[in-house]
């Protein structure tokens, strides 16, 4: 008995999920009664939220580039580039752990899954001859934004993207894409919805670039889980949990890019310390209930610190807002056209150059 496994992080985990869904659930609250204001033309009674950034992953990438390229944290979308820094730290220290703790749609497709296991009474796999190549469909999504913003955008484009009238309100679109949702954006989902029962995990496995993104960089991840050979009974528990279909129990150490360190395959082990999330096969193990705190001190410590340093509210006014939302509707503000808000009677902004504190600092 003394050599069973007795802790679980499964419940942990679904505490922390919520958590984190509770969270953006409020962000979106608030961003809606926000923008609702606006559009009636008064001053909102609550402030924008500025986690609700974190749905923009494009200006996110775009300005990463900018700082990298000019060191100018401009603060048109601060807190977008606040956020993918810190999702890609839990990348590089605990796998894909933000789409298992972390992501809405990691905790919507596991209560698909759960759909398709009493439809299907077991997982359906897809063969390897189709799952391959399925898999490499959300890194040519991915290799097409690094391409473009990375190898194709020059400083000038950047600073002309980021200041233009689209992106300064590209929060205000994404919420409005999705409230006004047309006939075609709601057969596109309801669509995804199905393939996702139909196939365990299929948006995330297949087509979402950010997990793309993060499976690319936990390669480089510090901890993953091992396999002691030693102990291993090969009973292929470990296996049968996976959501992400990988061999566990003949892997000495688990270097998928498909990896969520979820543990649910830790907790499915009968043998105590057979399965551990560590820095090598030996040292730097990491007791379960360490994972969850990882990524939500990164989450808390990297906002904490992003408004310490005033890089995580943005510096668009409310009457700069209520000017924008009157003629949102206008073509200048369909896509990026390479316009400064100066030229579009925005505010004007200070850009300073090789620095690495926010503009206007």
């Amino acid at each position: 008995m003394a050599n069973k496994q007795l802790f679980k992080i499964q419940p942990y985990r679904r505490v922390v999920q919520y958590g984190f869904l509770a969270v953006i659930l409020l962000i979106g609250i608030f961003f809606t009664v926000f923008v609702k204001q606006l559009e009636m033309g008064k001053t909102p009674v609550v402030s924008r939220p500025p986690g609700v950034e974190g749905f923009l992953p494009i200006s996110a990438l775009i300005s990463l580039k900018y700082w990298l390229y000019t060191g100018v944290f401009n603060l048109v979308h601060p807190s977008a580039l606040v956020l993918i820094l810190i999702i890609m730290a839990t990348a590089i220290i605990v796998k894909k752990g933000f789409c298992s703790w972390v992501c809405p749609f990691g905790l919507l497709s596991e209560y698909l899954a759960k759909i398709h296991v009493k439809i299907f009474q077991k997982p359906r796999r897809l063969p390897s001859w189709l799952d391959y190549p399925l898999r490499s469909v959300k890194y040519l999504l991915l290799f097409f934004f690094i391409h473009a913003i990375f190898f194709q955008m020059d400083a000038a484009e950047l600073k002309n993207f980021i200041y233009s009238p689209y992106n300064r309100v590209a929060d205000i679109k994404m919420y409005k894409f999705f409230a006004d949702m047309s006939g075609l954006t709601l057969g596109v989902l309801l669509i995804l919805l199905i393939l996702n029962i139909l196939v365990r995990n299929f948006w995330c496995r297949y087509l979402c670039p950010y997990g793309a993104m993060l499976g690319a960089m936990s390669w480089l991840s510090v901890f993953k889980i091992h396999r002691n050979k030693q102990s291993c009974i090969d009973c292929e528990k470990c296996t049968k949990v996976c959501p992400a279909n990988i061999k566990v129990h003949s892997a000495g150490a688990v270097f998928s890019d498909e990896c969520h360190a979820c543990l649910q395959c830790v907790d499915a082990c009968p043998v105590k310390d057979t399965l551990y999330m560590s820095a090598t096969v030996k040292r730097a193990k990491l007791p379960p209930f360490v994972v969850p705190v990882i990524i939500v001190m990164l989450f808390i410590g990297g906002s904490s610190l992003a408004r310490v340093l005033g890089i995580w509210q943005n510096n668009i006014g409310i009457e700069e807002y209520k000017a924008h939302i009157r003629k949102i509707n206008s073509p200048v503000y369909n896509h990026a056209r390479g316009q400064t808000p100066d030229n579009e009677g925005g505010n004007r902004h200070t850009e300073k150059r090789n620095t690495l504190v926010p503009e206007g600092k």
